[in-house]
């Protein structure tokens, strides 16, 4: 899948297949991940790989939300150093991932964790250090549904001076 079709028909997939998926396949996002653009080559983050469907439910309990966690055969916590730009990075790295799972033709959601008020036990529950940040999880697994929203025009957003 080129860039431009990549970046134009993903959308967040909360429905997954039981299938699981292959480690090659998480490692090529991961790696995906950490080549995301941040500021001052600085490259704060670090993930947490989540099979487990325990602590993915878990993590449901925790939240009060994000149902799709439970059936998605893999979450990836996204856990970031504190520096002036972690969310900034973060969501890159993020968005990166999100693209990444897309072109291995899998849906992915992200859920965020903070500043929420879960995200502490979230941390706690999956070893993330208190030095760092807990930004976000992204389910991913083959999708079973195939949304397609309505997006709002571009005339409608953009201005030209």
């Amino acid at each position: 899948m080129d860039a431009l079709t990549c970046l134009k028909t993903r959308r967040s997939i909360r429905s997954f297949a039981t299938t699981d998926i292959d480690a090659a396949i998480v490692t090529d996002i991961l790696d995906c991940a950490r080549l995301a653009p941040t500021a001052m080559n600085r490259q704060p983050w670090s993930f947490v790989v989540v099979r487990d469907a325990a602590t993915r439910h878990r993590m449901v309990e925790i939240a009060g939300h994000a149902e799709f966690l439970r059936t998605a055969p893999v979450a990836i916590a996204v856990c970031l150093d504190e520096w002036d730009y972690w969310k900034e990075d973060g969501s890159a790295a993020t968005m990166a991932m999100l693209l990444a799972a897309h072109a291995h033709c899998l849906g992915a959601c992200w859920v965020s964790m903070e500043p929420h008020p879960y995200a502490p036990a979230v941390k706690t529950l999956l070893g993330v250090a208190d030095t760092q940040h807990l930004l976000a999880v992204v389910a991913l697994g083959y999708p079973v549904e195939t949304p397609s929203p309505e997006k709002r025009p571009l005339a409608d957003m953009v201005r030209y001076r």
